[in-house]
């Protein structure tokens, strides 16, 4: 991991999220976080308790009802980051007709350009990135034809062959099986080195020791500094 910084380069300032009409609903209260640039910041808590709906103010897919969530680069603030996302594998439509190939690719921002073609350079990542992921011999395939673990990688691929500024990663470990999540730990250290991490995840045995930062939430935001960290009391 790159040594963190007291350099922001996030900044959630009381972030609400309410859905709903006349009985609304807060999905999250009050969240207020500074991420750091080379920070590894390890997100967990219960289901429905709004850790996807914090990813989506970061990843600016979702307006908070109140609040603001702000990106700062060389100590400017700006309008948005380069920012690599893995959702979790059933945002997608795997009845989409691209391959794994086309899908890593699409992490290039050059390549979203209409009528860009693909030049020596990107060709030579493309063909990295599916090494790292270990889908060099599913390139070729349709993504509607793999398996969950099987596409994991390939959204993964995408999310990092840019190296962007700010990782985010939802439930990296959904579908992986056993051999290849010592592997997968392994490439997410090496992005850390690089990129500033956002991982959610409800397994937290092996990323607890890689992160430098544990967030649980449960509605609203707490910063946990204990050995474990599944719910807010043991954190307290």
């Amino acid at each position: 991991m790159q040594s963190p910084t007291t350099d922001p380069i996030i900044a959630l300032d009381d972030v609400c999220v309410t859905y709903g009409g006349g009985n609304r609903v807060a999905a999250l209260q009050h969240a207020s976080l500074t991420v750091n640039r080379g920070d590894f910041v390890a997100v967990t808590g219960p289901n429905g308790g709004g850790k996807t709906t914090m990813l989506r103010v970061v990843l600016q897919l979702l307006k908070p009802t109140s609040g603001h969530v702000l990106f700062f680069r060389n100590g400017r603030q700006v309008s948005r980051l380069d920012i690599g996302y893995l959702p979790q594998k059933n945002m997608i439509d795997s009845r989409f007709p691209v391959t794994v190939e086309e899908v890593v690719a699409m992490g290039l921002p050059s390549v979203m350009k209409p009528l860009h073609r693909i030049t020596v350079d990107e060709r030579r990542l493309i063909e990295v990135t599916l090494h790292t992921v270990g889908m060099d011999d599913k390139r070729n395939s349709p993504i509607g034809t793999l398996s969950g673990g099987q596409l994991q990688r390939a959204l993964l691929g995408r999310a990092m062959i840019s190296s962007p500024e700010v990782l985010v990663l939802d439930e990296p470990l959904s579908y992986i099986d056993k051999e290849f999540e010592r592997h997968l730990y392994g490439i997410i250290e090496q992005a850390a080195k690089q990129s500033t991490i956002i991982l959610v995840s409800h397994e937290m045995s092996v990323i607890s020791g890689m992160a430098n930062r544990h967030i649980i939430i449960d509605k609203t935001l707490h910063e946990c500094h204990a050995a474990h960290h599944y719910t807010r009391t043991e954190c307290e």
